[in-house]
């Protein structure tokens, strides 16, 4: 069943089962799909849906209607168009739809491991744990983590000597538990990325890469890899590290020296760089958004 997505700022608003012949998207109440903003016409666009084939038309909006950036006056739907309307978005949604056009855009933008540099990427790890490293520094000067006993995490008894402090008195040892008190193990739950949550409460949650611009606009990418190499070899290529302090976005190679990977509109320059959710990476001359979970 096809759906569509309606989403304003990357924040899903609203989702609709398209079960029906017809739908109509506007700002007047007697829409099928209502978007109450000025920048939307009364009946701005219908979408008529023949057997398995839906079909998107402006109703000679004010506006006009967009379709992966395109103004469009009529465009045959498929999935993982983005349909904009004034300043929202409605993401076309078929299950139905094979899966060869994701698959496409992976042999285009995803770089295989054995067509990978391991020195490259070596560098790119290497970089990665200096940005990391770096940030933990940066955390602990300003959280004024600057004692000596703490920094190089002294027992307590040494940590008073140090500041000629009378040491803590020892801690009782509980007696062990009776045989009939003790707990019966629980076995560890594993879950999608093999972390137990029990054993790291912390572990950082899976984030997505959205293509916004192009032929492939629309397309998600999970990063569930430890390191993901993103790019078109000879053009722009960088890697994306999963840290579990976050994601760490690190350029390879360019085609022409000094041409970094673009967030937010500025290069990223030779160094790792953190990446935040909403933040918009342009690679290769794609721009992919990426939205942690």
């Amino acid at each position: 069943m096809a759906r569509l997505i309606l989403s304003l700022d990357n924040q899903v608003l609203a989702e609709y089962n398209m079960t029906k012949e017809r739908y109509t998207i506007g700002r007047l109440p007697d829409n099928d799909v209502r978007i109450d903003n000025p920048a939307v016409s009364g009946h701005h666009s219908l979408i008529i849906n023949i057997l398995n084939d839906s079909f998107l038309e402006d109703l000679n909006s004010t506006n006009g209607t967009y379709v992966n950036g395109k103004l469009i006056k009529k465009h045959a739907l498929q999935h993982g168009d983005v349909i904009t309307i004034g300043h929202h978005q409605l993401r076309f949604s078929d299950q139905q739809a094979p899966e060869t056009e994701q698959d496409e855009f992976e042999k285009t933008m995803i770089i295989p491991t054995g067509q990978q540099n391991a020195d490259q990427l070596a560098r790119a790890e290497r970089l990665a744990d200096k940005a990391v490293a770096a940030a933990a520094e940066d955390r602990g000067v300003r959280h004024g983590h600057d004692d000596v006993a703490e920094s190089v995490k002294l027992d307590p008894e040494e940590a008073a000597a140090l500041k000629d402090e009378v040491p803590p008195p020892p801690k009782e040892v509980p007696p062990p538990p009776k045989k009939e008190e003790m707990a019966q193990p629980v076995a560890p739950v594993t879950t999608m990325t093999g972390i137990d949550p029990i054993l790291a409460p912390n572990a950082l949650p899976l984030a997505k890469l959205q293509v916004l611009s192009g032929a492939f606009a629309g397309r998600e990418l999970e990063l569930i890899k430890a390191l993901t190499t993103l790019g078109r070899p000879g053009v722009q290529v960088a890697a994306i590290t999963r840290r579990a302090e976050g994601y760490y976005i690190v350029h390879v190679e360019s085609g022409k020296e000094g041409d970094f990977p673009l967030i937010n509109g500025r290069p990223i320059g030779a160094q790792a760089r953190k990446l935040t959710d909403n933040d918009v990476v342009q690679l290769a001359g794609v721009k992919m958004g990426f939205f942690a979970a």
